[in-house]
């Protein structure tokens, strides 16, 4: 109740005043959104995602004629779109309709366990581990799709919300069964197109989902934080992968290349941070969707970039093969991020189009000169080291452009 003096002449203004005030608290109680914290199991479930990540890795160092095995890349596409999506999914779930109760544990710990058994399944002999790998995947699929349903029940009178919700399970149930399906046409056609082509279609449903549905329902904050996270994580993945430049006799030629490595690493995480400290706005309303799917490319192209700094030492690889892989890892990191902020950044970033535009000059140049340079690994490695830092640079600019608005 309002209490204070009447700032108004007369009984019924000051009635009227202090209904006001009363409207007001109420619809700023209303309006006033607890933001979800990042609990304790789901720091705990992303540390099993960093080990699938070491083994998806593993995969691509499977050489045969100047470049990694076809079949073993595709594997690696396979697993790490999968992995990785099994991760947006849960987390996505986590963030409209997490509690942090027992259930929410226990289906948790069920995924946690389920991909032990995709991390054991993921290496280069993987074609004796097909069915292991794609029946926890369905599993874990349908572990998912089945917290859906349960939630389903919770929310009878709310007819969007269970229009959305069946729309969510009956993509995961039918992107499970299609993985499962998978089992048998390998059996017969010795080939996983299927598994792919479910990953690709199944990003493709979800995005439209999004677009779609309203802003509603989701905490931003907390999903972004989420993601944020497992970026981090994967960061400490990468730099535990330069490790192996230090193996052998101490030399001048693996301390440049380790601690290029390194530096490289360090402009990618310094420019995410950029993006998600100052340009990223987390208070923008959204539905999400979009922005966790770009980040299934965000740590892709980290993985990729691992393994294409390690194959820069490897002799056995191709000149082409090798560039063009770092190259293109590079550039779908960065172009991700600017994609990210075309559509999750504050207003006035994203009506700029001087770092696109910028970012296309510096990216252009940047693999006119490693296709130059393309003899000398040294020169390619100080090269690719300038590229990032460069790009940080005007990154900053513009974060600390808006920082100063």
């Amino acid at each position: 109740m309002y209490t204070g003096k009447c700032e108004m002449p007369g009984q019924r203004l000051c009635a009227a005043q202090a209904h006001g005030r009363e409207e007001d608290a109420m619809f700023d109680d209303l309006m006033e959104k607890k933001e979800k914290k990042v609990e304790y199991i789901e720091l705990i479930y992303d540390l099993i995602f960093v080990y699938v990540i070491g083994r998806n890795n593993s995969l691509l160092h499977n050489f045969s004629d100047g470049f990694v095995e076809f079949g073993a890349f595709m594997a690696y596409l396979m697993t790490t779109l999968a992995v990785i999506q099994i991760w947006n999914y849960s987390s996505y779930y986590i963030n409209v309709y997490g509690r942090n109760s027992v259930r929410d544990h226990v289906f948790f710990f069920i995924n946690m366990f389920l991909l032990y058994f995709i991390g054991e399944g993921t290496r280069a002999d993987w074609q004796g581990f097909h069915v292991q790998y794609h029946v926890a995947w369905a599993l874990i699929l349908i572990n998912i799709g089945m917290q859906y349903v349960i939630e389903y029940r919770n929310h009878s009178g709310e007819p969007i919300i269970q229009k959305q919700i069946r729309r969510l399970a009956a993509v995961l149930f039918a992107e499970a069964a299609v993985v499962a399906a998978d089992i048998i046409i390998y059996k017969t056609f010795q080939t996983s197109w299927l598994s792919l082509a479910a990953i690709l279609v199944s990003m493709t449903i979800v995005t439209a989902l999004g677009h779609n549905r309203g802003t509603d329902y989701i905490d931003f904050p907390h999903l972004s934080e989420r993601a944020m996270l497992y970026v981090v994580f994967t960061f400490g993945e990468m730099i535990i992968a330069i490790a192996s430049f230090f193996d052998g006799a101490f030399s001048f030629r693996s301390t440049y290349f380790a601690l290029a490595a390194f530096l490289i690493v360090v402009a990618l995480f310094l420019s995410y941070e950029v993006f998600y400290d100052h340009i990223i706005d987390r208070e923008m309303q959204t539905n999400g969707l979009v922005y966790m799917l770009l980040h299934i490319f965000i740590i892709f192209s980290m993985n990729n970039i691992t393994n294409g700094l390690e194959f820069m030492r490897e002799e056995e690889i191709d000149l082409i093969p090798k560039l063009t892989f770092l190259i293109m890892s590079f550039i779908l990191f960065f172009g991700t991020l600017f994609l990210i902020g075309l559509g999750h950044a504050k207003a006035r970033f994203r009506k700029t189009r001087d770092l696109f535009l910028s970012g296309t000059a510096i990216g252009l140049v940047f693999i006119l000169l490693m296709f130059l340079f393309r003899e000398n690994m040294v020169v390619n490695i100080a090269v690719s080291l300038v590229f990032v830092y460069v790009m940080f640079w005007r990154i900053y600019r513009y974060g600390d452009k808006i920082r100063n608005m």
